[in-house]
């Protein structure tokens, strides 16, 4: 049977890498909607070359879209803004949402989703770093299921027991053993370089990742290490798991993408290229396999594997993320937001690299809010994203 796919963030990296795999398997897939927000000449090229039935792009720019739709001859619904995405993510016609857009603004149609329950290949983080709690709860509530493409999250759902696949809580039953999660880093550009390397850091050095192709502020995140402090938060929710059995170790070569560690010594590991079309065919054909179109690992031309442990003090970044994910929900919305306005203004030119972990650590120590329990809903995670982001920017026009 056709799976039929929502690629919301159809134009990022992730997209990139899902309409590859989508496109070498048409007899098992249909590209049913396409998301954008920035790149509408590619979401443009994307609706001619694949022809779903509705798109999504951002509300100032649905007459002139749709315009040239229809002198292409395309005959598509197009929708716009959040409400646009959310009703593509719970369309009755979709079986599969992939959740590929960068950042907060995925928070909402991807909770949506899980609400309808869909199949959902969870590449935005943000979802369970701003509403981990609510966001499983609804999976489970509704029957949903979640698949992490994350390259990381994947190897570790892949070295799991089928039992804790399917129930995340089964985690905690002893017969299967899990010790501790190993999350691996690549440690990004600098990972050679000193702190005073970092404070001088072009946005041209920080955004060259020296393994991975991604977006912009991904690679940032990459090279001040909160990519990793936002996937141990996000480990913890989608393993039940507390950060304290969740280890992060940097591994350069980023050939073993996790590992699981069990209680009677043995370590599990997933190995492949560094590329993201193996996570996310894995995920599209679950629980089966299909060809990823990757370029398979040539064993025999590895020369070594490193494994280092993480500097707290030159990658902050990682350092507080464990604190915000002791300090509760709240704490991580404020660390998410803060970041982003924070990568945000270092793209900008009003930031150094290394203000970021400095910015952060002062919104997280300054902010305060009320405590969130399990009966918070989405307005009062997005209550204290907007006024982490409003004392941020404050924040940042203060530094700058």
């Amino acid at each position: 049977m056709t799976q039929r796919i929502a690629v919301l963030g159809a134009t990022g990296s992730i997209g990139d890498s899902t309409l590859a795999i989508l496109a070498a398997h048409t007899q098992n897939y249909d590209v049913y909607a396409l998301s954008g927000y920035q790149r509408l000449d590619k979401l443009f090229a994307l609706c001619q070359q694949f022809e779903p039935r509705r798109v999504c792009v951002p509300t100032a720019d649905v007459d002139s879209f749709s315009q040239r739709l229809n002198e292409a001859g395309l005959t598509i619904d197009v929708v716009s803004g959040d409400s646009g995405l959310i009703d593509i993510a719970t369309d009755t016609q979709v079986d599969t949402v992939v959740a590929a857009i960068v950042g907060a603004a995925g928070l909402p149609s991807t909770l949506a989703a899980a609400r309808a329950g869909k199949r959902i290949l969870l590449a935005n983080k943000e979802a369970l770093v701003m509403a981990g709690q609510v966001m499983i709860a609804a999976v489970k509530r509704h029957n949903a299921t979640l698949l992490p493409i994350d390259s990381e999250h994947n190897a570790i759902f892949q070295c799991l027991p089928t039992a804790i696949q399917q129930d995340n809580t089964c985690i905690h039953e002893s017969n299967h053993g899990v010790r501790k999660l190993w999350l691996t880093a690549s440690g990004g550009p600098f990972l050679q370089r000193s702190f005073e390397h970092m404070q001088q850091a072009s946005i041209a050095e920080a955004v060259k990742h020296p393994n991975w192709s991604m977006g912009q502020k991904i690679s940032v995140d990459s090279a001040t290490m909160m990519n990793k402090g936002l996937e141990l938060i996000e480990a913890c929710h989608l393993f039940d798991l507390p950060e304290s059995k969740i280890n992060v170790v940097i591994h350069p070569q980023s050939i073993i993408h996790s590992m699981v560690e069990y209680s009677d010594g043995s370590f599990l590991a997933q190995l492949g290229s560094p590329d993201m079309k193996t996570p996310i065919a894995h995920a599209l054909s679950y629980p089966e396999r299909i060809n990823s179109g990757s370029q398979p690992l040539d064993l025999y031309a590895l020369s070594g594997l490193e494994f280092i442990k993480p500097d707290l003090q030159k990658f902050a970044c990682l350092r507080l993320a464990r604190q915000a994910m002791q300090a509760g929900t709240q704490a991580t919305i404020i660390l998410n937001a803060a970041n982003e306005i924070a990568v945000s203004a270092f793209l900008a030119g009003q930031l150094r690299l290394t203000d970021i972990a400095n910015i952060n650590e002062q919104a997280l120590t300054e902010i305060q809010v009320p405590l969130l329990d399990l009966n918070a809903n989405i307005d009062d995670i997005l209550a204290i994203d907007k006024i982490a982001r409003h004392h941020t920017e404050a924040l940042v026009t203060e530094m700058a």
